[in-house]
């Protein structure tokens, strides 16, 4: 591969990588532009500003401290040197919102402040008010949260009266949806609402659902610290999202929970369904028959079809699509050419552990929750189900139970079954031998600087570090399934997703607390931790003498760890599915981006695991 020659070039490589999702890879090839054009402060910008949006805050702040001197030099294009003081501003605003009690006052005033400073920049310079209407609409924003209403109203006037005056043909997105933060702040919501239904029009027939859901947070953060109703922002909303489940149809002929001569009455009442819910994006499986036809009415209206498969995909055609008929493999494949996504619980076969069905319906349910938290949206299921309780340790019963036990909105579609076996799914595989797969929760963890510890400072790391995690791992004596710590690692291994997390957490603060200085140890050093969910075997390990885990998600886990920032604790998507799914009062999960996981294991979708207590201030981002 070419690689760049000129700040440019890698500009443009970096940016492509930002526009896919690809923050890390992003960040990294703007390290290497910087190598090759150390005087470059575009590539700085965006290498600071991919590390931040990782949500790595501390090491994104360091950065700018090395690569700006604190600031930028005044010689830079106004554009330019406006950005990177919008940015200085936003990691204090991110540090802020990641503070607590009465430091957080502080720190938000503190970055209010540099927003201001940027503002002024931007005017002295000679730009107008209107190109300072960022940092100018943030500032009064953070002023208004602080409990400074007094100069968020001034400065919410001085942004209208730019912006407004600029013809309406020559505003876009932005312009609109910043004329509806500075309403919003003055407590007009009636023009609020217009300002943002002009915006939503600015974006075209491809509109940017991550734009909108980051504006809708926004104007609601305002309308809270104004105190004001924030019900109308429903109406902004991106449409809707849906888990859909149902039962497998029969074979022509045969009895069961769905016969095959209800099939066009079904695939009517899914259609209707998804436009009374005005649906844009379907989570869930593709069996025979519910879930084809979910599939069918997706596609057919134009919304994202999102495939979640238990086992590898052939595998998959044979037990759950095959027995219903041939016509429904064609059928099956067109589905799956027309998925915006496949993910699957396992790639690995079925082996008859039928855990891999439920595993699947409950991957699929916290990833629908997970974009719809994204995207700023509201959720719904929609089950096609015969009322009857389930015969079995996973189905459609299984999961309407699931999503009603979260008080989340649902719409069942009855279905007139008629006696027989449950469905035509092919007759799973002898049973086998212990041991058998069952989903666990991982952890993989290190300490970064390690391995530059002189021999006379181990002694000190192992008193700190080390036993800072076996007093952690004490805590959760009933919940840690295996430990097992070499050098500066650590692998635990859970029976609970929220144990884990808890977990997690629990470490990093408690290795945040240890005085490196005070111990005669390197101060840049830090936990990492990456954490996964996948089914895993669990057997008496000969060696060890004890029970361990294997299997190819055990290795996914500790391929995360190394790519995690220091002092950050990054899940996968099927973690952060869990915890959504089972554990969204507790913990949040915000998307950082597509990574790729070391040793060449593969791009990843990650994200960054916080106390929920967090999230509200991490969404003004």
């Amino acid at each position: 591969m070419r690689l760049p020659e000129s700040p440019q070039e890698w500009l443009s490589e970096v940016r492509r990588c930002e526009r896919g999702g690809e923050l890390f890879h992003a960040y990294d090839l703007a390290m290497q532009g910087i190598e090759a054009f150390p005087e470059s402060a575009a590539l700085k910008h965006r290498a600071v500003l991919c590390l931040a949006s990782t949500g790595a805050t501390a090491q994104a702040a360091a950065q700018f401290e090395r690569l700006f001197d604190g600031t930028a030099a005044p010689s830079l294009p106004a554009a330019l040197a406006l950005d990177i003081a919008t940015l200085r501003a936003r990691l204090l605003k991110d540090m802020a919102f990641a503070a607590g009690g009465s430091e957080r006052g502080a720190k938000l005033t503190a970055a209010a402040e540099a927003y201001a400073a940027a503002y002024r920049m931007a005017a002295d310079a000679g730009s107008g008010y209107g190109y300072a209407y960022y940092p100018a609409i943030n500032c009064a924003t953070l002023r208004l949260i602080a409990g400074d209403g007094m100069t968020a109203a001034a400065l919410a006037r001085e942004v209208l009266a730019t912006l407004t005056a600029r013809p309406v043909d020559e505003k876009g997105y932005y312009e609109f949806a910043t004329e509806a933060e500075a309403h919003l702040i003055l407590g007009d919501t009636a023009r609020a609402r217009e300002a943002a239904r002009q915006a939503w029009a600015s974006g075209g027939t491809a509109p940017n659902f991550r734009d909108r859901a980051s504006t809708i947070r926004q104007l609601r953060r305002v309308a809270i610290a104004n105190r004001l109703d924030a019900a109308w922002l429903a109406e902004l909303a991106p449409p809707r999202v849906a888990h859909f489940v149902g039962h497998i149809i029969s074979a022509p002929g045969d009895r069961g929970r769905f016969p095959a001569a209800q099939e066009a009455d079904i695939a009517a009442a899914i259609a209707a369904a998804l436009d009374a819910g005005d649906i844009g994006f379907g989570y869930g499986s593709l069996a025979a028959g519910s879930d084809i036809l979910f599939a069918e009415a997706l596609l057919a209206r134009g919304a994202t079809l999102d495939v979640v498969l238990p086992f590898a995909r052939d595998e998959f055609v044979e037990v759950s699509v095959r027995p219903a008929g041939a016509a429904w493999v064609e059928r099956f494949h067109a589905c799956l050419e027309g998925a915006a996504t496949v993910r699957y619980a396992t790639e690995d076969g079925y082996l008859g552990d039928e855990f891999l069905f439920g595993y699947c319906s409950e991957l699929a349910m916290g990833l629908a929750l997970l974009r719809a938290q994204h995207l700023a949206t509201e959720i719904e299921q929609i089950a096609v189900w015969d009322g009857h309780p389930a015969d079995g340790p996973a189905g459609t019963a299984h999961d309407v139970e699931m999503w009603r036990r979260r008080g989340l909105p649902q719409r069942v579609i009855r279905i007139d079954s008629v006696d027989a076996p449950a469905s035509p799914r092919a007759a799973p595989p002898a049973p086998k031998a212990e041991p058998r797969r069952r989903p666990y929760a991982m952890l993989f963890s290190d300490v970064k600087g390690f391995s530059k510890l002189r021999d006379e400072q181990l002694p000190k790391f192992i008193e700190r570090f080390l036993g800072a995690f076996a007093q952690v791992l004490d805590r959760f004596p009933r919940d840690v399934l295996f430990a097992n710590t070499w050098g500066d690692g650590l692998f635990v291994v859970f029976r609970d997703a929220g144990q884990a997390a808890r977990c997690a957490l629990v470490l990093q603060g408690e290795i945040s607390r240890i005085d490196l200085a005070a111990s005669g140890l390197p101060g840049d050093m830090g936990l990492r931790i990456g954490g996964h969910l996948g089914p895993a075997y669990g057997a008496r390990d000969p060696i060890l003498k004890r029970r361990n885990f294997f299997g190819a998600h055990v290795s996914r886990t500790a391929r995360i760890e190394p790519v995690t920032p220091e002092n950050c604790i990054y899940v996968t998507e099927t973690l952060a599915a869990a915890l959504a799914l089972h554990h969204a009062d507790e913990f949040a999960c915000n998307y950082v981006g597509m990574t790729e996981a070391a040793k060449g294991f593969g791009m990843m979708r990650m994200f960054l695991l916080c106390p929920r207590s967090d999230v509200d201030f991490a969404e003004l981002r």
